[in-house]
């Protein structure tokens, strides 16, 4: 299982889960009680159960860079180009936008 905090705006907003049943996207339980918050997508608005899917969801996929970008960080990471959430992992840390994704290591959550 690999997992993923998303953060809108430096808040951390909900975490994102890949297992093998597929992903799985969750607001936290602060963001969605702060008055006046945002979802991170109009896509994935905000509510208390999860969001599944079998594949990435297409908010985060639009996430990942493209073209030569996408080839620069597949060859000095040593990425695989269909692993689309350790792409996410990988390079997303600091992406355009109000929306940035950190890696969570799951040990650590044990």
């Amino acid at each position: 299982m690999r997992k993923a905090a998303i953060y809108l705006k430096d808040q951390l907003a909900g975490w994102l889960t890949q297992d093998e049943q597929g992903y799985h996207f969750i607001y936290s339980k602060v963001h969605l009680s702060t008055p006046q918050t945002d979802p991170v997508s109009l896509t994935l608005p905000l509510k208390e159960t999860s969001y599944t899917s079998k594949i990435l969801f297409p908010f985060f996929d639009g996430l990942i860079p493209e073209g030569w970008l996408l080839d620069i960080a597949e060859k000095n990471w040593k990425l695989n180009p269909r692993d689309r959430m350790g792409l996410l992992l990988a390079c997303c840390k600091d992406c355009i936008g109000a929306v940035s994704i950190e890696e969570v290591k799951v040990e650590d959550t044990l």
